[in-house]
């Protein structure tokens, strides 16, 4: 059984765009390296205009080899140059007994 991974991601003024890119290539590249698995991501946006991302890691394994893998860090990089990483506690959504937000895809 994996482990399910939440990330949230604000966008930079004016990366929007790239950072939907970014999120939409960081899939395929962790599959090709053997990191997630085949469960489909979930992405949604916040109130805020937060991108959030779920996805399935294989194993703790998996999560410590991206930690080096080259490949990964330059996608890290990308995310880097476009998003600031948020926590969840910081959306509004997350303080309801529901958290819902918008879907995208």
């Amino acid at each position: 059984m994996g482990l399910i991974s939440i990330a949230a991601f604000k966008p930079k003024p004016g990366m929007e765009d790239e950072l939907l890119k970014v999120i939409e290539d960081r899939i395929p590249l962790l599959r090709s390296l053997g990191m997630i698995t085949e469960r489909k991501p979930i992405n949604m946006r916040s109130s805020e205009g937060v991108f959030v991302h779920v996805s399935e890691w294989v194993d703790d394994d998996a999560i410590s080899r991206a930690h080096s893998n080259p490949d990964v860090l330059a996608l890290w990089q990308r995310f880097d140059d476009c998003c600031e990483f948020v926590k969840l506690d910081s959306l509004s959504e997350s303080h309801n007994d529901f958290a819902t937000f918008t879907a995208i895809d």
